[in-house]
């Protein structure tokens, strides 16, 4: 695990004027503030608009039940091998799933656990959209549909997998500390 972040950071007790809004706001909605959010101290509008998105994506109304969304949160971010997000969004579908063996599988070979069609197709989606954005065809968007999901869980699949590889470039190209502290204590 990282132990520091390769650019300055303000921490939470020297945060003061909009960055401490922002951050006591984070908190309120979150119960804590995470590492891949305090990255983005030295641009608060950045931090702020970061977390409207993941709001809206990962809680926001949508045809997306919440374990779906960590699914795909874990998925995208054990293709980019991101151990922060992995270790937060595992946390996050152990949650949902309260079961450590079934998500050790999922961790270790997406492969070894059962899926539905539903949870395949949507897996096979990110991952390919995560290793080859530009072999994406309208063929894929049929085999989601064909799934049972509507253009608007195919928009949020998507946006969700593009999140996902934007934040863990964020984390691998900063050097965001991961620690076991910081994973746990989210609201769920």
């Amino acid at each position: 695990m990282k132990t520091m972040p390769w650019i300055n950071v303000v921490d939470t007790n020297k945060a003061t004027g909009r960055l401490k809004e922002i951050y006591d706001e984070i908190i309120e909605k979150r119960g804590k503030l995470s590492n891949i959010m305090k990255i983005h101290s030295l641009n608060s509008d950045a931090m702020e608009k970061h977390m409207d998105l993941y709001i809206v994506l990962m809680f926001g109304k949508s045809g997306l039940p919440r374990e779906e969304r960590e699914f795909i949160a874990v998925a995208v971010s054990k293709v980019n091998r991101c151990e922060y997000c992995i270790n937060h969004h595992a946390e996050a579908l152990s949650f949902y799933w309260k079961d450590n063996e079934k998500l050790q599988k999922f961790l270790d070979d997406f492969e070894s656990i059962e899926l539905n069609n539903r949870q395949n197709a949507m897996l096979e989606y990110a991952i390919k959209l995560t290793k080859m954005p530009d072999k994406i065809e309208k063929s894929d968007i049929d085999k989601l549909r064909n799934s049972g999901f509507s253009d608007e869980d195919i928009l949020n699949i998507n946006l969700i997998c593009c999140y996902f590889n934007f934040v863990n470039r964020i984390a691998l190209g900063l050097g965001v500390e991961l620690s076991e502290e910081e994973i746990k204590g989210y609201k769920y």
